[in-house]
């Protein structure tokens, strides 16, 4: 007896438990994965120059157009500020230089900056976020910020945050303290082990046994002059480097 093929797919389909194939449904098309963003972690442009719209999270959230107060400000000025929220009156060009900063003994508070897009921009000296990355990736731009303009010490920032100066590691650990990535200080060999292997969506964490850095949405927190036209010691905001050769390469798990 010679058993048509239809009916002996449809008991051999019965038999294990499944359906008979249907020649008329169409194989199911593979979707290709996204395409994962990473912000760049090196450049051969030394400049970090920005002239567009610059704009300042005020303590209530709201986002208001940012120009820092002029030294010897009337209170004409301050009333201005003060009414939109902000520091200053209202513009959204980045301003040329900041204020320079008083001298402090350790972190100074600073105007939470934000600009349009994904990456970082040089403001004045200062860092100003991105809007369109996580709070947690703006929070370690801001904690970096208040060590602009503090000396280079050598082990500043590892018996505690908070430090009249700050060396290479302890730069980096205040930061990402900063937004809640980092419960105690590092030095650099324990950042080569620390976290995620390799660059992060938004963070990368460079470090070797002598020296450690990051980069945040496209600039460089450093203490090091290397590749920065500045040649200026101590934390600072720099480009990025050529190429980072020479470290291990870590980021906070996520970012």
């Amino acid at each position: 007896m010679i058993v048509p093929a239809a009916w002996a797919s449809n008991a051999l389909a019965a038999s294990t438990g499944g359906v008979a194939p249907d020649a008329s449904v169409p194989a199911t098309a593979t979707t290709p994965s996204p395409t994962l963003h990473l912000d760049p972690v090196t450049s051969r442009n030394r400049s970090v120059a920005y002239k567009g719209p610059v704009y300042e999270r005020t303590s209530t959230g709201a986002v208001v157009p940012y120009t820092p107060t002029p030294a010897g400000a009337t209170n004409t000025t301050a009333a201005a500020a003060s009414a939109t929220g902000g520091s200053a009156p209202t513009s959204t060009t980045a301003p040329a230089s900041l204020p320079p900063a008083a001298v402090a003994s350790g972190p100074t508070p600073r105007p939470q900056l934000l600009v349009p897009g994904s990456t970082a921009r040089y403001v004045g000296g200062l860092a100003a976020a991105p809007m369109n990355v996580p709070l947690q990736v703006q929070e370690v731009i801001w904690a970096g910020n208040e060590l602009i303009g503090l000396p280079y010490i050598f082990g500043g920032g590892h018996r505690s945050f908070i430090s009249p100066g700050y060396d290479c590691s302890g730069t980096v650990s205040f930061a990402l303290h900063g937004a809640g990535l980092l419960s105690t200080p590092e030095d650099s060999s324990e950042m080569m082990v620390t976290g995620s292997h390799g660059v992060g969506r938004y963070i990368a964490v460079f470090a070797n046994s002598g020296h450690a850095y990051m980069t945040v949405a496209g600039l460089r927190l450093d203490t090091s002059s290397a590749d920065d036209p500045s040649n200026q010691q101590g934390p600072r905001w720099r480009p990025l480097r050529a190429n980072n050769s020479g470290y291990t390469v870590r980021h906070p798990l996520g970012y």
